[in-house]
């Protein structure tokens, strides 16, 4: 059975839910084992065994979410040229931008040679002062909906063989 990891980091809800949304679009697919996984509890052993990947995570000061950043360290070189080929898709949770987040995190992809399969998807929240910043997200349905076809779409590739 094919396995799809999502790897997610939210800090006031917003990715949280986006990617709830990635795993329950995925879940209407046959034949695939989807598994939601906190950054900070994401290891090695979960990329490894994962035959694609959802990253959803926060954009913080213009860059990758702190979390999410660990995550990608400690998970990097150890699997470095074990994923080559793996297809991945990326949901970015931003106050207003979220471009220099997405750089980082497909220049990492880049690096495992993870293959992508969408263009990655910046959800703006237009939060900008620091009660708002801080405030828990409520994501509108639009984008929940799209990040569940989303999941739905690399789920089927995947047990459809495409990816």
């Amino acid at each position: 059975m094919k396995q799809l990891a999502i790897i997610w980091h939210s800090m006031t809800g917003g990715s949280q839910s986006l990617a709830k949304a990635c795993y329950d679009g995925a879940r209407r697919a046959q034949g695939v084992n989807v598994q939601m996984f906190n950054a900070a509890d994401a290891c090695t052993e979960h990329m490894l065994a994962a035959d694609g990947y959802i990253f959803v995570f926060p954009e913080n000061l213009a860059a990758i979410s702190g979390g999410m950043k660990s995550f990608f360290d400690r998970c990097y070189y150890p699997c470095l040229g074990a994923l080559n080929g793996r297809p991945y898709v990326m949901i970015i949770c931003a106050g207003s931008d979220g471009r220099n987040a997405v750089t980082q995190a497909e220049r990492i992809a880049t690096g495992w040679r993870l293959r992508q399969i969408l263009p990655s998807v910046i959800v703006c929240t237009h939060a900008q002062t620091q009660e708002a910043i801080l405030a828990p997200k409520t994501i509108d349905s639009a984008d929940l909906i799209a990040a569940a076809e989303m999941g739905e779409q690399i789920a089927v590739g995947l047990q459809m063989g495409i990816y």
